[in-house]
Protein backbone atom coordinates (compact mmCIF):
# COMPACT_ATOMS: atom_id res chain seq x y z
CA UNK A 1 0.00 0.00 0.00
CA UNK A 2 2.91 2.69 0.48
CA UNK A 3 4.49 1.49 -2.12
CA UNK A 4 1.33 2.86 -3.96
CA UNK A 5 0.65 5.90 -2.46
CA UNK A 6 4.76 6.75 -2.89
CA UNK A 7 3.85 5.91 -6.54
CA UNK A 8 2.45 9.49 -7.22
CA UNK A 9 4.65 12.25 -5.52
CA UNK A 10 1.93 15.00 -6.14
CA UNK A 11 -1.02 12.59 -4.67
CA UNK A 12 1.14 11.57 -1.88
CA UNK A 13 1.78 15.60 -1.28
CA UNK A 14 -1.55 16.49 -1.09
CA UNK A 15 -2.93 13.18 0.70
CA UNK A 16 0.18 14.15 3.77
CA UNK A 17 -1.00 17.54 3.74
CA UNK A 18 -4.73 17.00 4.12
CA UNK A 19 -4.09 14.21 7.01
CA UNK A 20 -1.77 16.95 8.52
CA UNK A 21 -4.83 19.81 8.35
CA UNK A 22 -7.54 17.12 9.48
CA UNK A 23 -5.39 15.56 12.52
CA UNK A 24 -4.58 19.75 13.85
CA UNK A 25 -8.19 19.24 14.66
CA UNK A 26 -7.67 17.33 17.23
CA UNK A 27 -5.08 20.29 18.67
CA UNK A 28 -6.40 23.78 19.79
CA UNK A 29 -4.40 26.54 17.99
CA UNK A 30 -4.56 30.18 18.60
CA UNK A 31 -5.04 31.66 14.99
CA UNK A 32 -3.60 35.15 14.45
CA UNK A 33 -5.43 38.27 15.36
CA UNK A 34 -5.18 38.91 11.76
CA UNK A 35 -8.08 39.34 9.30
CA UNK A 36 -7.83 39.27 5.57
CA UNK A 37 -9.60 41.19 2.95
CA UNK A 38 -10.74 38.15 0.39
CA UNK A 39 -12.15 39.91 -2.83
CA UNK A 40 -12.68 37.84 -5.70
CA UNK A 41 -12.98 40.19 -8.97
CA UNK A 42 -10.69 37.84 -10.88
CA UNK A 43 -11.33 35.16 -13.12
CA UNK A 44 -8.56 33.15 -12.36
CA UNK A 45 -8.56 32.65 -8.81
CA UNK A 46 -8.83 28.64 -6.69
CA UNK A 47 -11.73 27.48 -5.81
CA UNK A 48 -12.99 27.97 -2.12
CA UNK A 49 -12.47 24.61 -1.00
CA UNK A 50 -8.79 25.49 -1.55
CA UNK A 51 -9.09 28.77 -0.88
CA UNK A 52 -10.43 27.28 2.81
CA UNK A 53 -6.93 25.03 3.42
CA UNK A 54 -4.72 27.89 2.60
CA UNK A 55 -6.33 30.13 4.77
CA UNK A 56 -6.06 27.18 7.61
CA UNK A 57 -2.73 26.28 6.82
CA UNK A 58 -1.83 30.60 7.27
CA UNK A 59 -2.92 30.05 10.61
CA UNK A 60 -5.37 33.11 9.86
CA UNK A 61 -8.97 32.72 11.54
CA UNK A 62 -10.72 35.71 10.25
CA UNK A 63 -11.87 37.28 6.80
CA UNK A 64 -14.04 39.52 5.05
CA UNK A 65 -16.24 39.16 2.23
CA UNK A 66 -17.59 41.75 0.08
CA UNK A 67 -20.59 39.51 -0.35
CA UNK A 68 -22.47 36.67 1.16
CA UNK A 69 -20.84 34.27 -1.36
CA UNK A 70 -22.91 30.63 -0.42
CA UNK A 71 -19.83 29.31 -1.83
CA UNK A 72 -17.29 30.58 0.27
CA UNK A 73 -19.87 30.18 3.33
CA UNK A 74 -19.89 26.24 2.64
CA UNK A 75 -16.31 25.49 2.30
CA UNK A 76 -15.58 26.79 5.46
CA UNK A 77 -17.84 25.44 7.52
CA UNK A 78 -17.19 23.41 10.54
CA UNK A 79 -13.96 25.65 10.18
CA UNK A 80 -12.46 28.05 13.27
CA UNK A 81 -12.79 30.91 10.53
CA UNK A 82 -14.73 34.02 11.61
CA UNK A 83 -16.24 36.18 8.56
CA UNK A 84 -17.40 39.57 7.39
CA UNK A 85 -19.69 39.22 5.17
CA UNK A 86 -21.39 42.46 3.02
CA UNK A 87 -23.94 43.78 1.38
CA UNK A 88 -22.81 46.01 -2.01
CA UNK A 89 -23.81 49.35 -2.58
CA UNK A 90 -25.86 48.06 -5.11
CA UNK A 91 -28.38 46.42 -2.41
CA UNK A 92 -29.19 49.70 -0.47
CA UNK A 93 -32.38 50.62 -2.38
CA UNK A 94 -34.13 47.01 -1.14
CA UNK A 95 -32.82 47.26 2.43
CA UNK A 96 -34.26 50.32 2.88
CA UNK A 97 -37.45 48.00 3.07
CA UNK A 98 -38.21 46.50 6.18
CA UNK A 99 -39.32 43.07 4.55
CA UNK A 100 -36.41 43.51 1.92
CA UNK A 101 -34.08 43.20 4.66
CA UNK A 102 -35.79 40.70 6.75
CA UNK A 103 -35.33 38.28 3.71
CA UNK A 104 -31.77 39.18 2.68
CA UNK A 105 -31.25 37.86 6.64
CA UNK A 106 -33.35 34.72 6.42
CA UNK A 107 -31.90 34.08 2.85
CA UNK A 108 -28.04 34.78 3.49
CA UNK A 109 -27.82 34.73 6.94
CA UNK A 110 -29.65 31.71 8.51
CA UNK A 111 -28.86 29.21 6.54
CA UNK A 112 -24.82 28.91 7.21
CA UNK A 113 -24.46 30.31 11.25
CA UNK A 114 -24.85 26.51 12.02
CA UNK A 115 -21.54 25.99 10.35
CA UNK A 116 -20.13 28.69 9.58
CA UNK A 117 -19.42 31.66 11.72
CA UNK A 118 -20.65 35.24 11.22
CA UNK A 119 -19.81 38.06 13.37
CA UNK A 120 -20.76 41.27 11.80
CA UNK A 121 -22.53 42.40 8.10
CA UNK A 122 -20.72 45.25 6.53
CA UNK A 123 -23.56 48.04 4.90
CA UNK A 124 -22.21 49.08 1.61
CA UNK A 125 -18.60 50.54 1.05
CA UNK A 126 -17.28 53.66 1.26
CA UNK A 127 -21.03 55.36 0.50
CA UNK A 128 -19.72 58.62 1.02
CA UNK A 129 -16.71 58.60 -1.42
CA UNK A 130 -19.54 57.83 -4.43
CA UNK A 131 -20.75 61.56 -4.19
CA UNK A 132 -24.32 59.49 -4.85
CA UNK A 133 -26.45 61.48 -2.51
CA UNK A 134 -29.12 59.32 -3.13
CA UNK A 135 -26.94 56.50 -1.83
CA UNK A 136 -26.11 58.43 1.22
CA UNK A 137 -30.03 58.85 2.34
CA UNK A 138 -30.06 55.12 2.08
CA UNK A 139 -27.17 53.92 4.16
CA UNK A 140 -28.38 54.94 7.44
CA UNK A 141 -32.25 53.34 7.16
CA UNK A 142 -30.51 50.34 5.51
CA UNK A 143 -28.16 49.27 8.58
CA UNK A 144 -31.37 50.19 10.51
CA UNK A 145 -33.61 47.70 9.05
CA UNK A 146 -30.66 45.17 8.71
CA UNK A 147 -29.81 45.39 12.52
CA UNK A 148 -33.67 45.31 13.31
CA UNK A 149 -34.06 42.27 11.19
CA UNK A 150 -31.46 40.50 12.70
CA UNK A 151 -33.06 42.10 16.67
CA UNK A 152 -35.94 40.09 15.25
CA UNK A 153 -34.13 36.52 15.11
CA UNK A 154 -32.29 36.88 18.59
CA UNK A 155 -28.85 37.55 16.55
CA UNK A 156 -28.11 41.10 17.29
CA UNK A 157 -25.85 39.26 19.78
CA UNK A 158 -23.93 37.60 17.87
CA UNK A 159 -23.67 39.73 14.42
CA UNK A 160 -22.82 43.44 14.52
CA UNK A 161 -23.78 45.47 11.69
CA UNK A 162 -21.80 48.98 10.51
CA UNK A 163 -20.27 50.40 7.42
CA UNK A 164 -16.49 50.90 6.01
CA UNK A 165 -15.61 54.33 5.37
CA UNK A 166 -12.76 55.86 3.19
CA UNK A 167 -10.55 57.83 4.87
CA UNK A 168 -11.36 60.59 2.89
CA UNK A 169 -14.46 61.64 5.00
CA UNK A 170 -11.93 63.20 7.03
CA UNK A 171 -11.43 66.91 6.29
CA UNK A 172 -8.18 67.13 8.57
CA UNK A 173 -6.09 64.35 9.98
CA UNK A 174 -2.98 65.56 11.43
CA UNK A 175 -1.86 66.48 14.18
CA UNK A 176 -4.35 63.39 15.38
CA UNK A 177 -5.52 65.25 17.45
CA UNK A 178 -7.32 67.49 15.53
CA UNK A 179 -9.05 65.11 13.51
CA UNK A 180 -12.62 66.28 12.01
CA UNK A 181 -15.04 64.74 9.44
CA UNK A 182 -16.28 66.64 6.28
CA UNK A 183 -18.75 69.59 6.95
CA UNK A 184 -20.10 68.70 3.82
CA UNK A 185 -20.85 65.02 4.80
CA UNK A 186 -22.15 65.93 8.78
CA UNK A 187 -25.38 65.72 7.88
CA UNK A 188 -24.72 61.73 7.35
CA UNK A 189 -22.23 61.17 9.58
CA UNK A 190 -23.75 62.27 12.42
CA UNK A 191 -26.35 60.35 12.90
CA UNK A 192 -24.64 57.29 11.76
CA UNK A 193 -22.47 57.67 14.41
CA UNK A 194 -24.93 57.60 16.68
CA UNK A 195 -26.61 54.69 15.79
CA UNK A 196 -23.05 52.68 16.04
CA UNK A 197 -22.93 54.06 19.25
CA UNK A 198 -26.34 52.99 20.98
CA UNK A 199 -26.07 49.15 19.47
CA UNK A 200 -22.16 48.79 20.48
CA UNK A 201 -20.67 48.99 16.97
CA UNK A 202 -17.43 49.55 15.40
CA UNK A 203 -16.41 52.65 13.38
CA UNK A 204 -14.92 50.70 10.64
CA UNK A 205 -12.23 52.81 8.22
CA UNK A 206 -9.69 51.61 5.08
CA UNK A 207 -6.72 53.55 5.97
CA UNK A 208 -3.80 53.26 3.32
CA UNK A 209 -0.95 54.94 3.79
CA UNK A 210 0.64 53.89 0.48
CA UNK A 211 -1.62 56.96 -1.46
CA UNK A 212 -0.55 59.12 1.19
CA UNK A 213 3.28 58.64 -0.31
CA UNK A 214 2.01 58.40 -3.61
CA UNK A 215 0.45 61.79 -3.98
CA UNK A 216 3.76 63.46 -2.34
CA UNK A 217 6.60 61.07 -1.81
CA UNK A 218 9.19 64.13 -1.79
CA UNK A 219 7.50 65.03 1.75
CA UNK A 220 6.58 62.17 3.28
CA UNK A 221 8.68 59.97 4.66
CA UNK A 222 8.56 56.19 3.33
CA UNK A 223 10.33 54.72 6.71
CA UNK A 224 7.43 56.87 8.33
CA UNK A 225 4.67 55.10 6.26
CA UNK A 226 6.75 50.92 6.17
CA UNK A 227 6.92 51.35 9.79
CA UNK A 228 10.23 51.33 9.48
CA UNK A 229 12.84 52.98 11.73
CA UNK A 230 12.50 56.50 11.68
CA UNK A 231 12.46 59.89 13.65
CA UNK A 232 8.12 60.18 13.92
CA UNK A 233 6.49 63.07 14.61
CA UNK A 234 4.88 64.29 17.91
CA UNK A 235 1.36 65.65 18.03
CA UNK A 236 2.10 68.88 20.09
CA UNK A 237 -1.60 69.04 21.24
CA UNK A 238 -1.00 65.59 23.14
CA UNK A 239 2.91 65.32 23.03
CA UNK A 240 2.25 61.78 21.75
CA UNK A 241 5.03 60.14 19.91
CA UNK A 242 3.76 58.65 16.14
CA UNK A 243 6.35 56.18 14.41
CA UNK A 244 4.04 54.98 11.88
CA UNK A 245 0.99 57.05 9.83
CA UNK A 246 -1.44 54.50 9.85
CA UNK A 247 -1.40 55.06 13.80
CA UNK A 248 -1.43 58.79 13.46
CA UNK A 249 -4.69 57.94 11.14
CA UNK A 250 -6.69 55.38 13.24
CA UNK A 251 -5.91 58.24 16.53
CA UNK A 252 -7.27 61.09 13.89
CA UNK A 253 -10.70 59.45 13.55
CA UNK A 254 -10.66 58.96 17.23
CA UNK A 255 -10.24 62.62 17.19
CA UNK A 256 -13.46 62.86 15.11
CA UNK A 257 -15.42 60.73 16.21
CA UNK A 258 -14.54 62.36 19.80
CA UNK A 259 -15.21 65.18 18.12
CA UNK A 260 -19.05 64.58 17.52
CA UNK A 261 -19.47 63.33 21.76
CA UNK A 262 -18.81 59.91 21.65
CA UNK A 263 -16.36 57.88 23.49
CA UNK A 264 -17.42 54.82 23.21
CA UNK A 265 -16.30 53.43 19.83
CA UNK A 266 -13.85 51.44 18.61
CA UNK A 267 -12.22 51.95 15.53
CA UNK A 268 -11.24 49.28 13.78
CA UNK A 269 -9.26 48.74 10.16
CA UNK A 270 -11.21 47.25 7.07
CA UNK A 271 -9.08 48.06 4.80
CA UNK A 272 -5.35 48.79 4.42
CA UNK A 273 -2.35 47.03 2.25
CA UNK A 274 0.35 47.82 -0.01
CA UNK A 275 0.46 46.94 -3.95
CA UNK A 276 3.30 45.25 -5.49
CA UNK A 277 3.19 46.61 -8.57
CA UNK A 278 1.97 49.73 -10.01
CA UNK A 279 2.00 52.17 -13.02
CA UNK A 280 5.06 54.45 -13.67
CA UNK A 281 3.56 57.47 -11.88
CA UNK A 282 2.06 54.94 -8.03
CA UNK A 283 5.66 55.89 -6.59
CA UNK A 284 6.26 53.61 -3.72
CA UNK A 285 4.27 50.35 -5.25
CA UNK A 286 6.93 47.60 -5.25
CA UNK A 287 7.44 44.24 -3.96
CA UNK A 288 9.61 45.06 -1.33
CA UNK A 289 7.51 47.92 0.34
CA UNK A 290 4.82 45.89 0.13
CA UNK A 291 6.66 43.20 2.05
CA UNK A 292 7.73 45.54 4.41
CA UNK A 293 4.18 47.10 5.07
CA UNK A 294 2.63 44.24 5.43
CA UNK A 295 5.15 42.20 7.33
CA UNK A 296 5.63 45.06 10.16
CA UNK A 297 1.91 45.65 10.33
CA UNK A 298 1.89 41.52 10.76
CA UNK A 299 4.44 41.75 13.63
CA UNK A 300 2.31 44.81 15.48
CA UNK A 301 -0.31 42.78 15.55
CA UNK A 302 1.28 40.31 16.46
CA UNK A 303 2.40 42.14 19.71
CA UNK A 304 -1.18 43.30 20.16
CA UNK A 305 -0.24 46.77 19.73
CA UNK A 306 -2.07 50.21 20.86
CA UNK A 307 -2.31 53.42 18.75
CA UNK A 308 -0.73 56.16 20.77
CA UNK A 309 -4.28 57.74 21.84
CA UNK A 310 -5.36 54.40 22.39
CA UNK A 311 -2.55 52.05 23.97
CA UNK A 312 -4.90 49.66 25.37
CA UNK A 313 -6.99 49.20 22.56
CA UNK A 314 -5.11 46.66 20.55
CA UNK A 315 -5.17 47.52 16.97
CA UNK A 316 -7.89 45.60 14.76
CA UNK A 317 -7.03 45.09 11.23
CA UNK A 318 -8.13 43.48 7.80
CA UNK A 319 -5.68 43.65 5.33
CA UNK A 320 -5.59 43.71 1.71
CA UNK A 321 -6.03 41.25 0.06
CA UNK A 322 -5.63 37.82 -0.21
CA UNK A 323 -4.79 37.52 -3.91
CA UNK A 324 -4.26 39.80 -6.69
CA UNK A 325 -7.64 40.19 -8.49
CA UNK A 326 -6.91 40.54 -12.50
CA UNK A 327 -10.22 42.37 -13.05
CA UNK A 328 -10.36 45.00 -11.19
CA UNK A 329 -10.32 48.49 -12.96
CA UNK A 330 -8.53 51.38 -12.49
CA UNK A 331 -4.76 51.64 -12.15
CA UNK A 332 -2.12 49.01 -12.17
CA UNK A 333 -2.11 49.03 -8.05
CA UNK A 334 -5.54 48.15 -8.22
CA UNK A 335 -4.61 44.56 -9.44
CA UNK A 336 -1.81 43.80 -7.42
CA UNK A 337 -2.27 44.41 -2.86
CA UNK A 338 -2.63 40.42 -3.19
CA UNK A 339 -0.55 38.54 -0.47
CA UNK A 340 -0.86 35.37 -3.02
CA UNK A 341 -0.99 34.32 -6.64
CA UNK A 342 -4.12 32.79 -8.04
CA UNK A 343 -1.52 30.22 -8.33
CA UNK A 344 -1.11 30.11 -4.37
CA UNK A 345 2.55 31.22 -4.77
CA UNK A 346 3.55 33.93 -2.31
CA UNK A 347 3.66 37.11 -4.21
CA UNK A 348 6.31 37.91 -1.27
CA UNK A 349 7.17 36.18 2.24
CA UNK A 350 6.16 37.78 5.53
CA UNK A 351 5.91 34.53 7.43
CA UNK A 352 2.38 33.49 6.56
CA UNK A 353 3.80 30.48 4.86
CA UNK A 354 0.03 29.12 3.39
CA UNK A 355 -0.14 25.89 1.47
CA UNK A 356 -2.94 26.30 -1.79
CA UNK A 357 -3.27 22.65 -2.66
CA UNK A 358 -3.50 21.91 -6.33
CA UNK A 359 -6.05 20.12 -8.26
CA UNK A 360 -6.01 16.11 -7.51
CA UNK A 361 -7.63 13.64 -9.40
CA UNK A 362 -6.70 9.88 -8.73
CA UNK A 363 -5.93 7.92 -11.24
CA UNK A 364 -5.98 4.33 -11.60
CA UNK A 365 -2.60 3.87 -9.92
CA UNK A 366 -3.39 5.19 -7.10
CA UNK A 367 -7.16 3.82 -6.33
CA UNK A 368 -5.93 1.94 -3.33
CA UNK A 369 -4.03 5.04 -1.83
CA UNK A 370 -7.41 7.69 -2.42
CA UNK A 371 -9.33 4.68 -0.74
CA UNK A 372 -6.96 4.18 2.24
CA UNK A 373 -7.69 8.20 2.24
CA UNK A 374 -11.31 7.68 2.18
CA UNK A 375 -11.11 5.24 5.28
CA UNK A 376 -8.65 7.20 7.59
CA UNK A 377 -11.11 10.59 6.95
CA UNK A 378 -13.91 8.25 8.01
CA UNK A 379 -12.41 7.03 10.97
CA UNK A 380 -11.77 10.52 12.12
CA UNK A 381 -15.30 11.67 11.46
CA UNK A 382 -16.47 8.80 13.65
CA UNK A 383 -14.26 10.11 16.23
CA UNK A 384 -15.99 12.82 16.37
CA UNK A 385 -12.93 15.27 15.05
CA UNK A 386 -15.05 17.49 12.70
Amino acid sequence: MISLIMSNSSFFKFLLFFLLTISASFVQIQGLCFGINYGQIANNLPSPSRVAILIKSMNVTRIKLYDADPNVLHAFSKSNVEFVIGLGNEDLQNMTDPSKAQTWIQNHVLPYLSQTKINCITIGNEVFNTNDTQLMLNLLPSMQNVYNALVNLGLDQEISVTTPHSFNILSNSYPPSLGSFRQDLMQYIQPLVEFISQINSSFFINAYPFFAYKDNPSEVNLNYVLFEPNQGLVDPNTNLHYDNMLYAQIDAVYAAIKLLGYFNIEVRISETGWPSKGDTNEFGATIQNAKLYNGNLLRRIEEKQGTPGKPLVPIDVYVFALFNEDLKPGPTSERNYGLYYPDGSPVYNIGLQGYLPQMVIPSKSNVLSFNFLVCIVTYLILLGSF
